[in-house]
């Protein structure tokens, strides 16, 4: 499980699991912080009106919460509900998942050195999200260069370990866009035509493949797939709008 030392920021989105429910309070362990306890109190729960607070927290179930308050000295810190967006919700859970990724990642290092997820937190891996603010963060910086490793002070026994894990493991994924494309041409001249429009396509990087006429396959690879796919339109309807001068009818769709 993702860990942090000490306590989180004020306004700070902690993932929370409900261990305890009274009636005016549910009382969490947050699962980044496992020495802090975490309260979220009845009024903090919902925008609506709360008769009874067992309608909105359950056992046993994880929330994202907001940190509205913090306790230093009782390690303790209250949490609210109704302060958390859709929005919020989703992007905390998707940096979770990603310090998870990155938390995979430390683990293989320090096997690679003979030591335990619980070594690599205390060696490095605390003092990483200190310097990065996130492992993941850490382990992308190692990915263009270690030098930002060595640059923060990380012990150069670990620099090393962890370059080589991010460079295995953070490659980026290609993404393809896929379309099919219908050229249809009754005059003398359309297979031509028909052959410059794809040679078109295929010198801007597209795959081109035959289905059956009138019908072809095209592709594009890339690495951010809205960038791709507007790309790929783009290249598509020059294609349409330049053939139709030229007496051939096309159309294209994208495959999804």
């Amino acid at each position: 499980m993702v860990r942090r030392r000490g306590l989180p920021e004020w306004g700070e989105f902690v993932l929370a699991t409900v261990e305890k429910i009274t009636p005016y309070a549910a009382w969490c362990k947050l699962e980044e912080y496992p020495a802090i306890e975490g309260m979220i109190h009845v009024s903090e729960v919902s925008g609506k009106w709360v008769h009874d607070i067992r309608e909105f927290v359950k056992l046993k179930k994880q929330y994202v919460a907001k940190v509205v308050k913090i306790d230093y000295q009782k390690n303790f810190v209250n949490l609210s509900l109704k302060r958390v967006s859709r929005e919020d919700e989703k992007e905390k859970m998707n940096l979770f998942r990603r310090e998870q990724r990155a938390e995979k990642m430390l683990e293989m290092a320090a096997q690679n050195l003979g030591k335990t997820l619980d070594q690599a937190y205390e060696e490095v891996g605390y003092l990483l999200q200190e310097k990065f603010g996130e492992l993941f963060v850490a382990f992308d910086a190692a990915k263009k260069s270690v030098d930002e490793l060595t640059k923060e002070e990380i012990p150069e026994v670990w620099v090393k370990e962890i370059g080589k894990i991010a460079e295995e493991s953070l490659q980026e994924k290609e993404f393809v866009i896929k379309a099919e494309l219908e050229l249809k041409s009754y005059s003398g001249d359309g297979i031509d035509n028909i052959k410059e429009a794809l040679a078109f396509l295929e010198k801007n990087g597209a795959s081109v493949k035959y289905i059956s006429a009138p019908k072809y396959r095209v592709d594009l690879q890339g690495k951010d797939p809205k960038a791709t796919e507007k790309k790929l339109l783009e290249f598509l309807d020059n294609v349409v709008k330049d053939i139709k001068k030229k007496e051939v009818i096309g159309s294209y769709k994208l495959i999804k």
